[in-house]
């Protein structure tokens, strides 16, 4: 066999050992967590509020689920749109200029800056400046502003990558820009951009540092008014875990809370699928 062969199977069985080596760790990560919490994980831990005395030895995870489905909507309500638009401007409309390069660069460098400083701007602004309190308000636009940058990322990059082709087609038919938009680019970049918003989905879903200090309590009842705090599950598991008051029920939160994230991932992939 030819040495140029052999480095080509070389290079398959490494990208192959690089794959199956995520999985591993992925199953391996489900596996401890089932066998840590699998036996709180029922029917009555998703449908119960906690209880006992510390709060959450007995009970379960209800408010903190809704708490967190309802900041991850707010946090989607106030980002996806201007996140798309402002991908869509800087693919699409915005000629080569500093004013553009900016902007990317500004996009770049808020995707760099690490959640808990989001979650302190959050709390000095939202919080304190505009006197929202800690509320499930502040929360969700604290988060909103932390996946902002992932949305238009995503976007950006879907819109770009759609073949060019089209364009310059549309432009010797003398076809409008925006007809281009919304007839032709967008629908083929459509997939992958509602990949992108949930994917942000997950990752404001599983954020803990952002709603420390804007949003989450250790016990409310998370009816969904805005200028009330919640609870969240990433916060619940937190104080669980490291008030030592049960890791039982820790271990069965972080399951279910990876669980979560899981399904929004098979959504996105099942999304992308079908609007191909």
């Amino acid at each position: 066999m030819k040495p140029r062969r052999w480095i080509d199977i070389i290079w398959l069985a490494l990208f192959w050992a690089a794959g199956l080596s995520m999985l591993v760790i992925l199953l391996g990560i489900i596996g401890y967590l089932t066998y840590r919490g699998g036996s709180v994980l029922s029917l009555e831990f998703i449908t119960s509020s906690p209880s006992g005395m510390p709060l959450g030895v007995e009970g379960g995870v209800l408010p903190a689920i809704r708490g967190t489905l309802y900041l991850v909507l707010v946090a989607i309500i106030t980002a996806a749109l201007p996140g798309v638009i402002t991908a869509v401007y800087l693919a699409e409309y915005a000629e080569e200029s500093k004013f553009k390069t900016m902007i990317n660069l500004t996009v770049q460098c808020m995707a760099g800056v690490p959640s808990v400083v989001t979650g302190l701007f959050g709390y000095a602004f939202f919080v304190m400046c505009l006197g929202f309190g800690i509320s499930l308000l502040a929360g969700g636009l604290t988060l909103g502003i932390m996946i902002f940058p992932q949305i238009v990322v995503t976007a950006r990059d879907a819109l770009l990558s759609v073949d060019e082709k089209y364009r310059l087609v549309g432009e010797t038919l003398g076809v409008s820009r925006w007809y281009m938009l919304v007839r032709v680019i967008l629908p083929q970049a459509a997939s992958a951009i509602v990949g992108g918003i949930l994917l942000a989905m997950g990752y404001a879903a599983g954020a803990t540092a952002p709603i420390m200090v804007t949003a989450a309590v250790i016990s409310a009842n998370s009816s969904g008014a805005l200028l009330e705090p919640v609870m969240a599950l990433p916060y619940h598991l937190y104080i669980l875990f490291t008030q030592q008051i049960s890791i039982e029920n820790a271990y069965g939160t972080a399951l279910l809370l990876v669980l979560l994230l899981l399904f929004i991932n098979v959504i996105t992939l099942w999304l992308r699928r079908g609007l191909r």
